[in-house]
């Protein structure tokens, strides 16, 4: 019997539900080289400034750095290039047609390992904020925290 790969590889855009309001969430696989992916098991990777385009009916997740294997020798991968998403046809016609839609843009929000061992990215559908948006943002947090720490007492 095969054991259950144990992953808790979590790498998140944090900046992103700051900078965006987020509409829609899918789940897309990605094509990763062999180096990729063990760099990834390793937690070498970042999501900052990291952003998804359509071209040509496929999805492209675009300067998202996943570093260098150590031990990857002259096949190792470059480390922010572009890397194709997986998703349906459906759900590739849905990301489409909101991100032809002005104000609209697709973002990668978490990279992780699931039970199978495969990478996956959860993407968004999201919408830019204004700065008072990003203002109310952080007051609901603060509220949020002090209203935490009232109730803890």
């Amino acid at each position: 019997m095969k054991e259950k790969i144990n992953n808790n590889i979590q790498i998140k855009n944090k900046r992103a539900s700051f900078d965006y309001e987020l509409l829609d969430t899918f789940t897309a696989g990605i094509v990763l080289t062999g180096t990729e992916i063990k760099s990834i098991r390793l937690g070498k990777a970042s999501l900052v400034d990291t952003f998804c385009l359509v071209e040509k009916g496929e999805l492209w997740v675009k300067n998202m750095y996943i570093a260098e294997y150590f031990y990857g020798t002259y096949n190792n991968h470059s480390a922010r290039r572009d890397r194709k998403l997986l998703l349906t046809k459906k759900e590739l016609r849905k990301i489409e047609g909101a991100a032809r839609n002005n104000g609209f843009t697709i973002v990668p929000t978490r990279l992780f390992i699931n039970d199978k061992g495969l990478a996956k990215v959860i993407i968004a559908i999201a919408k830019g904020k204004k700065e008072y948006d990003k203002r109310d943002s952080i007051k609901e947090r603060d509220d949020r925290r002090e209203m935490d720490r009232a109730f803890k007492r």
